[in-house]
């Protein structure tokens, strides 16, 4: 079992930047690829970034390549997502999920956080 819990999301301006926070306790997180989830009310949870278990190979959709980087930190059991340049389409609760293999399909995530809103105001 893992527990996920995410933190440091808020209110920003357009093009300001955000650094999201993911602790794991149990299992240590070090056995799990872990990703970056997005969702907006109505839509579908959205792959947003994740990095591999031994923090060797990180994966980005599209839409955040080049602005959002994920890392994270065995000793601390925590991943990070340091979101720059946010737009308003960024706006969406932001999860944090662990896998046994690296793949951006949600469904295929085993543990999930609760989410923390991101708001990227115009």
């Amino acid at each position: 079992q893992v527990h996920l819990v995410e933190s440091g999301g808020g209110l920003v301006q357009a093009g300001g930047s955000l650094s999201l926070s993911c602790a794991a306790s149990g299992r240590s997180f070090s056995s799990y690829t872990m990703g970056w989830f997005r969702q907006v009310p109505g839509k579908e949870r959205e792959f947003v970034a994740f990095i591999s278990r031994s923090g060797a190979s990180t994966y980005y959709a599209d839409s955040v390549k080049g602005r959002f980087t994920i890392s994270g930190d065995n000793a601390k059991n925590t991943v990070y997502l340091q979101m720059n340049s946010l737009k308003p389409e960024d706006t969406a609760v932001y999860y944090c999920a662990a896998s046994l293999y690296p793949q951006s399909e949600p469904q295929r995530y085993n543990y999930w956080g609760q989410g923390t809103q991101v708001t990227v105001s115009s």
